[in-house]
């Protein structure tokens, strides 16, 4: 997953030097996400993805953004987790710094990510209770707080991704259960694409030379998450507001909305 927008830029000829690359069949996306994580953890401190989209353009993401310790956090990053409450489930958790906080402040925490490596990343780190999967697929337990960040909500693909999450999602809360979430609006429509979301993209992961295959990411605004989500029954608030378009958002079925945190950025009354 990204941290936010990416704003990419033109790669490098395919024949310049660097690091020989791998077939992308059979390569799982998340593949090479995982293993610059263990290379990280293993010692290597300029391990870094590539993320590629569609069309060519290119952004390296280093691997450390997934270890960050809390003193780096950003302070939509710490109003989320203060608004954490009861059992969590941390969705996407890659490297679990956020589960480790979570942790070390006694919230029962259960960590979720698709990926094995960084599921065992997590494991090495400290982090108790680590599940791999996805939160489609997730089931059996129930959650107070389900908390998306990073971006991580991307991860439902598209608009209908997006739909069927908030179907799915119920089922893994508790009656006043909350979900938290961050995204980064999109910005105008693509004038060569003028009928599709701006926010809807695809990109590939590459490390190692080993090449991902390409998957759907969403990058959402407000008002979009809202428009989605008040018919499928939520109430939607945005909690904070950063002026480039980063916010976090809380989504919940009918319990009162609480007090956003104040800091950096904004708090947005909805």
């Amino acid at each position: 997953m990204t941290t936010s927008r990416p704003s990419f830029c033109r790669p490098e000829a395919e024949g310049s030097a660097g690091t020989p690359r791998r077939d992308t069949a059979g390569v799982p996306s998340w593949e090479p996400h995982g293993a610059a994580l263990r290379d990280f953890l293993a010692g290597d401190p300029d391990a870094e993805v590539i993320v590629r989209a569609e069309d060519g353009g290119e952004e390296r993401t280093p691997a450390r953004v997934f270890f960050r310790e809390p003193d780096e956090f950003s302070a939509l990053d710490a109003a989320a987790l203060d608004l954490c409450r009861g059992r969590v489930l941390d969705v996407g958790a890659g490297a679990g710094c956020h589960s480790l906080v979570l942790q070390a402040r006694r919230v029962a925490v259960t960590a979720l990510d698709v990926s094995p490596e960084a599921v065992e990343v997590m494991r090495r780190r400290g982090v108790r209770d680590v599940r791999c999967g996805d939160v489609f697929d997730f089931a059996g337990e129930r959650f107070d707080t389900l908390l998306i960040l990073m971006n991580g909500i991307g991860l439902v693909g598209t608009l209908a991704g997006l739909d069927r999450f908030l179907r799915a999602a119920p089922r893994l809360l508790t009656r006043r259960g909350q979900i938290l979430l961050d995204s980064f609006d999109p910005g105008p429509a693509d004038p060569e694409r003028p009928r599709a979301y701006a926010g809807e993209m695809r990109f590939q992961l590459e490390y190692g030379g080993v090449r991902g295959a390409f998957y759907d990411f969403l990058f959402l605004d407000f008002e979009t998450l809202r428009r989605h989500a008040e018919p499928a029954g939520w109430r939607c608030e945005s909690i904070w507001q950063e002026d480039e378009g980063h916010y976090l958002a809380r989504l919940t079925r009918g319990a009162a909305p609480g007090t956003g945190r104040r800091g950096r950025g904004r708090e947005v009354t909805t």
